[in-house]
């Protein structure tokens, strides 16, 4: 598959490059990502060279999973990743993290929707779910705006470096209503091209 762009014209998705990487591996050294996110302990910049080119971009190639860099529409700054993995038969997994700089100002929310619109749009997904260890907040915040039900909590149900840790789970259908869209009114189930 090929990549694409989104963006709301506050912030745009692009798949990450190679000019990246630094970014990547500097953001990736926070500790609230380390805690909440599934990212190699201590990250290095191979470990955020290989996430670029091995694993975005193998991904992006099969249609697997797809990656975005959220950045900053005005300067091109990359603020975060957020990306969905493809599980077949419509449904995807939506996983994000973001800069400290860039939180409390709804530039992931922002994304979420224009990841929705896409995913219920241009790939015809019928169902979209999210997971988050139990605690992260923040996340869960993000995923409840975007209109995502959470249907409970898995004991032990997720793995972070080897450890199991109880999670959160929810989901979104493209039936569902969503408090908002990128491209389109307040409530209305998610259509056309991610746009």
């Amino acid at each position: 598959m090929e990549s694409f762009e989104l963006t709301d014209g506050v912030v745009v998705l692009r798949a990450p490059g190679p000019a990246d990487v630094d970014r990547i591996d500097a953001l990736c050294q926070d500790s609230a990502i380390q805690e909440w996110t599934t990212v190699p302990s201590p990250y290095t910049r191979g470990d955020a060279a290989s996430f670029v080119t091995g694993y975005v971009a193998d991904g992006w190639a099969r249609g697997t999973t797809l990656n975005w860099a959220v950045r900053d529409a005005a300067d091109d700054t990359l603020l975060g990743m957020v990306g969905l993995g493809m599980e077949g038969t419509g449904s995807a997994e939506l996983g994000y993290w973001l800069a400290p700089e860039a939180r409390g100002r709804g530039v992931m929310s922002r994304a979420v929707d224009l990841v929705l619109d896409a995913a219920f749009g241009r790939l015809d997904l019928v169902r979209v779910f999210w997971r988050a260890f139990v605690g992260n907040g923040p996340s869960r915040a993000v995923a409840e705006r975007a209109g995502f039900r959470v249907e409970g909590e898995l004991r032990l149900g997720g793995v972070q470096r080897g450890v199991r840790r109880d999670e959160w789970v929810g989901s979104l259908l493209a039936t569902d209503d969503r408090p908002r869209r990128v491209g389109g009114r307040a409530g209305a189930a998610a259509s056309g091209n991610g746009r």
